[in-house]
């Protein structure tokens, strides 16, 4: 979903491949040609293969300065967004992963301990990272877009409730009402939340 949105709020011409997880698609001969780790997303350019979502959204915002979505003239505030980016993609994914995505299910203390974990990797988010009202202070960046995939998942389980985290809800809701989220939770076949 986050390369998605950078993909629309950057205007560029792409072609959308969707690879069903649940269907094994991304362990295809067809697809480990393209990305031999077996992951997604991957992106094609005519340069070659780009993979992990850290990576795709800065090619993306690099390659469509126009589109304002990073600060690409400070190489710095490029490296606050990639390390916010980092944060996401290293701790809190991972963390929210397991949570909601083992196989068999965490279930009883398992579960709660894994939860709590969750929810202070959420805290570090909503006390310190964030700036707001975007991720990155006034500006939005594709850091918004990576930053509502969580913040999706954790509505959606229960767990991201209005009254701990108002302002990663608030976040939420703003993304869901950007006409590039729209678009790409109509490819998706995905609804706001």
């Amino acid at each position: 979903m986050a390369s998605h949105i950078a993909l629309e709020e950057s205007g560029a011409s792409f072609d959308l491949k969707k690879i069903d997880l649940k269907q094994a698609e991304q362990k295809t001969p067809e697809y480990l040609a393209i990305n031999p780790a077996g992951s997604t997303p991957a992106l094609v350019t005519d340069q070659g293969v780009l993979t992990e979502n850290l990576v795709i959204m800065g090619f993306i915002a690099q390659t469509h300065a126009q589109a304002n979505l990073a600060d690409t003239q400070s190489s710095f505030n490029f490296g606050k967004m990639q390390s916010f980016n980092g944060y996401l993609a290293s701790s809190l994914h991972p963390a929210v992963g397991k949570l909601m995505f083992s196989r068999p299910a965490l279930e009883g203390e398992a579960r709660a301990q894994q939860l709590d974990l969750v929810l202070t990797k959420y805290r570090v988010v909503e006390d310190s990272l964030f700036k707001g009202p975007w991720v990155m202070g006034d500006r939005y960046t594709v850091a918004d877009g990576y930053l509502s995939v969580f913040s999706r998942w954790g509505r959606q389980a229960g767990f991201l409730t209005p009254e701990s985290f108002p302002r990663l809800n608030d976040h939420l809701d703003r993304m869901q009402a950007r006409p590039a989220v729209q678009r790409m939770l109509a490819a998706e076949g995905l609804e706001a939340v």
